[in-house]
């Protein structure tokens, strides 16, 4: 889901021009990035492989990054760090792309996402399951990523009169869209 989410970024850019695109991208995948360092720090959080070749094969065990709360309090310290480099408008912007992660990671993952950090209480693990039904994540994907080219293009276009460079800046923003989902898809 990382087209999705980078999708989402690139919606949210047009809504909220000040505040930079790669802050953006990084807040979607924020939880992944620390998730990924944790993995490699380790083994603190770690990944299950669950059918080979198709769409959201591993299950998580994110216990951390990807804890209700845990996300939450990530996002907030993103929040906090947009709004202390860019302003209160950006920092809410950039906490609120950051937990934007795990509501959508809610609909595709399969139960893995716990409610406390490290599982605490051994809660019920939250998840949809969307990742079940390749088609329909696919298809969720690709309109997070329409939407996103599409509403990208036009704040450009309506922020200054169209020129070849900002012609290039949407084009290469729905074409990496476009890469990253087929990523996604095939792999």
């Amino acid at each position: 889901m990382m087209a999705g989410h980078f999708g989402l970024a690139a919606t949210v850019k047009a809504a909220a021009p000040r505040t930079p695109l790669w802050a953006l991208m990084l807040g979607t995948q924020l939880l992944d990035v620390v998730f990924v360092v944790l993995l490699l720090a380790g083994g603190i959080e770690s990944l299950t492989s669950v059918t080979d070749g198709t769409y959201g094969e591993a299950l998580i065990h994110a216990y951390w990054t990807h804890s209700l709360i845990g996300a939450a309090v990530l996002s907030l310290g993103y929040g906090a760090f947009g709004a202390w480099r860019w302003g209160r408008s950006a920092g809410l912007v950039l906490g609120s792309v950051a937990f934007s992660h795990w509501l959508l990671d809610l609909l595709v993952h399969r139960a893995d996402l716990p409610i406390l950090p490290g599982n605490a209480g051994d809660l019920p693990l939250l998840g949809l399951g969307l990742w079940r039904t390749p088609w329909a994540s696919a298809a969720v994907e690709l309109a997070l990523v329409l939407v996103g080219a599409v509403a990208y293009a036009r704040s450009i276009r309506a922020r200054a009169p169209l020129t070849r460079r900002s012609a290039i800046a949407a084009a290469t923003m729905a074409v990496a869209l476009a890469a990253e989902l087929a990523v996604d898809i095939l792999t």
